[in-house]
């Protein structure tokens, strides 16, 4: 129910007010406080609080309406003043628009235009209350990113393992505050070491909730199933069970051994890795895509191995990177891909990986990141112990 102030020193105006007003009054969609000068106008707003609108007079006894203009502005009320004064008093009008006044209306009183002008600013005083409301609640949202932003990098693995036998280095730059590609690796029995890139569908953060119990899912199934092929059958099962979204994953799961370099893997409807040689020979692995997971029980994915040889790079990456568009919506594509990263050859996985990400936003330029950009690269290095 807005609440109206009514500050003038003529003794009729409030009988007058009241009775030009009776049905809004009775109906509740007024409520009207009166005050003779600014002084009591002050005191009024001390005991109501809530106070929505000022509508004040100029020439006043004790307080008139442009000081009371200025102490309205210094008590910082969420309020809207509109003064009433003299027809052609243009300079007195000036000074309270100056002063913080809404609007104006003028002596004699038209009380149909009075009506019009109340409409008008509670109006605005709604709009501009709603409009702060939707800012708080942004910042607050802001806020609630952060904070996912922050675990999910918490939930990523950051620190590489350090073995003679290979390296290995993951990165990521989420398209928002959060994303859903996600990267993982882990030891398994036999001392090989489980490897994981996927990519969810959607973005922000239902992306990003349902990567992080992909991951729990896969990582857990994983150490308990040695066959990557079942592993991905067991956690797709587990995910249509519990996906009333209908969302899916594309996820490549590779087990990789570095006492012999060979690497056993399973894709579930994921871009194939590349495996990039000393030299710079670049070839893109073979293996049937299989079905994304999520979406269908029982699916039977497919597996396959390749044997690394030392200084081999085993590049891991998401559609984020092939499907990097420029400012004309060209994507940088797998060929280009290829191409990068035959300038790799006998890079280090951590500056394969800054070389890959720093041609892909260099092709991006200006265009805003479409998408999530992930990639790990493992390096084999052999038995340094011959």
């Amino acid at each position: 129910m807005p609440k109206i102030l009514v500050v003038d020193d003529e003794p009729d105006l409030e009988l007058l007010l009241r009775q030009k007003f009776r049905r809004r009054i009775r109906t509740g969609e007024y409520t009207l406080i009166f005050a003779q000068n600014g002084v009591q106008a002050l005191e009024q707003l001390d005991r109501h609080p809530d106070v929505d609108m000022v509508l004040s007079d100029i020439n006043m006894p004790e307080m008139d309406g442009l000081t009371l203009l200025g102490q309205l502005d210094q008590l910082n009320l969420d309020i809207r003043a509109v003064i009433v004064t003299a027809y052609g008093d243009m300079k007195n009008i000036r000074t309270a628009m100056n002063r913080g006044a809404f609007d104006f209306v003028t002596k004699p009183i038209d009380f149909g235009d009075l009506d019009t002008t109340i409409h008008k600013t509670l109006d605005h005083l709604q709009v501009m209350r709603d409009a702060l409301r939707s800012r708080d609640e942004l910042v607050a949202l802001r806020q609630e990113l952060g904070v996912a932003a922050r675990m999910q990098e918490t939930i990523l693995p950051t620190a590489f393992p350090t073995d003679p036998r290979f390296e290995l280095h993951a990165w990521m730059t989420p398209a928002r505050e959060v994303g859903g590609d996600f990267y993982d690796f882990f030891r398994l029995e036999d001392d090989r070491t489980g490897i994981v890139i996927a990519d969810v569908s959607g973005k922000g953060v239902p992306a990003a909730l349902f990567m992080m119990v992909s991951r729990t899912l896969l990582k857990g199934t994983a150490i308990g199933e040695s066959d990557p092929a079942k592993c991905l059958g067991e956690v797709n099962d587990l995910l249509v069970k519990e996906n009333e979204e209908s969302m899916f994953v594309t996820a490549f799961y590779a087990q990789f051994n570095p006492a012999s370099g060979r690497v056993d893997f399973s894709n579930a409807g994921h871009n194939l890795p590349f495996i990039v040689k000393p030299s710079g020979d670049v070839k893109q692995i073979e293996c049937e895509p299989g079905l994304v997971l999520g979406i269908l029980p029982t699916f039977d994915y497919p597996i396959g191995s390749v044997q690394l040889d030392p200084g081999d790079t085993f590049f891991f990456y998401t559609d984020g990177i092939s499907e990097a568009m420029d400012e004309e919506g060209n994507e940088l594509g797998e060929k280009e891909l290829a191409e990068v990263l035959a300038e790799c050859g006998g890079l280090t996985a951590s500056d394969v990986n800054r070389h890959v990400v720093q041609t892909t936003q260099a092709h991006a330029g200006e265009a805003p990141q479409s998408d999530d950009i992930t990639c790990l690269a493992l390096r084999y290095l052999g038995d340094t112990s011959c």
